[in-house]
């Protein structure tokens, strides 16, 4: 919790956060997830001034549905990468927290060896609020990680929809963890997801499902050639992996680093970041005025009002827009 009263030294926290302080890495989160104004502006102005130190981590997101083996994956990789020199920080971008409150990631025991390392830094998404405000402070949080000396960030969502995109649109590598298909059905085969994500790679290809998910791999390989590439300089790539064994990991953080060097290469990776820089200015410009709408009382009554006329249809939702996009000027 932050302090009600106390003035914020941004100057000493950033310093600590700079120097690696774990409990200074863990106030600035919670300082951007408040939702109290002078914590906004205070959050605000930390991140500006830690500005320099972010944009140097690999930002790989991670989506696959529930039960694919997504937390056991990303504690399988999370140790490989820190024996290696690595610092490892996960955020949760939960769309369940949006709409229940509750997180899928508040159990942190499936990833009990990266919960209890000093190198790594586990963070789940805040218990409230839109979609679109959990994915804002997980981008601000991330920044703070990378300020912090966190060199791979790695962000997790469940396989639901608008969250794959926001966590796609966040991070420069999306990888989607799919489970072994019986037959020659492909689990879970959805086109959107296909077509965001830069690398397939099927979990649980061990003993009795080594096979299958072999079979899977070679599915997935063949849908892919129907798709458009999402990236001209990059063919995205179906491993097959096991995160009980760790079989396969050292693979696909290959993979992860091959396609950091191609979209260098080719300036997409540049290109790419400034793009989502952008988006990420538009959508926190939406979430500005919504809470401008929402904050003023006679604003609030005004709009609940046009609500109700467009409920009843006495007013278009064109004419509806146009006189709340009025109330903001």
């Amino acid at each position: 919790m932050m302090p009600r009263s106390t003035a914020i030294d941004i100057k000493t926290l950033a310093s600590d956060l700079r120097a690696g302080h774990r409990a200074a890495l863990a106030r600035a989160i919670t300082l951007v997830e408040s939702r109290r104004a002078d914590h906004q502006a205070a959050a605000r102005e930390l991140v500006q001034a830690l500005l320099p130190q972010t944009g140097h981590a690999i930002r790989v997101g991670i989506t696959g549905s529930p039960g694919v083996g997504k937390s056991t994956t990303i504690d399988a990789l999370g140790m490989f990468l820190i024996e290696r020199g690595h610092k490892v920080a996960v955020l949760a971008v939960d769309p369940s927290s949006a709409r229940t409150g509750g997180s899928i990631l508040g159990d942190k025991t499936r990833m009990a060896r990266l919960a209890s390392s000093e190198a790594a830094f586990i963070r789940p998404s805040p218990a409230s609020g839109t979609l679109g405000g959990v994915a804002a402070k997980t981008r601000e949080a991330m920044l703070l990680c990378e300020a912090a000396g966190f060199d791979v960030i790695l962000v997790e969502t469940v396989g639901i929809g608008q969250s794959e995109t926001a966590v796609c649109d966040m991070t420069d590598c999306f990888l989607a963890l799919m489970l072994p298909g019986a037959g020659d059905e492909l689990q879970g085969i959805k086109k959107g997801l296909i077509e965001l994500a830069d690398m397939i790679a099927i979990n649980k290809a061990d003993g009795d499902n080594l096979k299958r998910a072999n079979q899977t791999a070679a599915d997935y390989r063949g849908a892919l050639h129907l798709l458009s590439p999402r990236s001209e300089h990059w063919q995205p790539p179906v491993e097959t992996y096991s995160a009980l064994t760790g079989d396969g990991i050292a693979r696909l953080w290959q993979k992860v680093l091959d396609h950091r060097a191609a979209m260098t290469a080719s300036g997409e990776f540049a290109s790419r970041r400034r793009e989502q820089q952008i988006k990420w200015m538009w959508s926190m410009l939406e979430q500005r005025m919504m809470a401008r709408l929402r904050a003023d009382t006679i604003v609030r009554a005004k709009v609940k009002k046009i609500e109700s006329e467009v409920a009843e249809g006495r007013m278009t939702p064109a004419l509806a827009a146009e006189q709340i996009a009025e109330m903001l000027r």
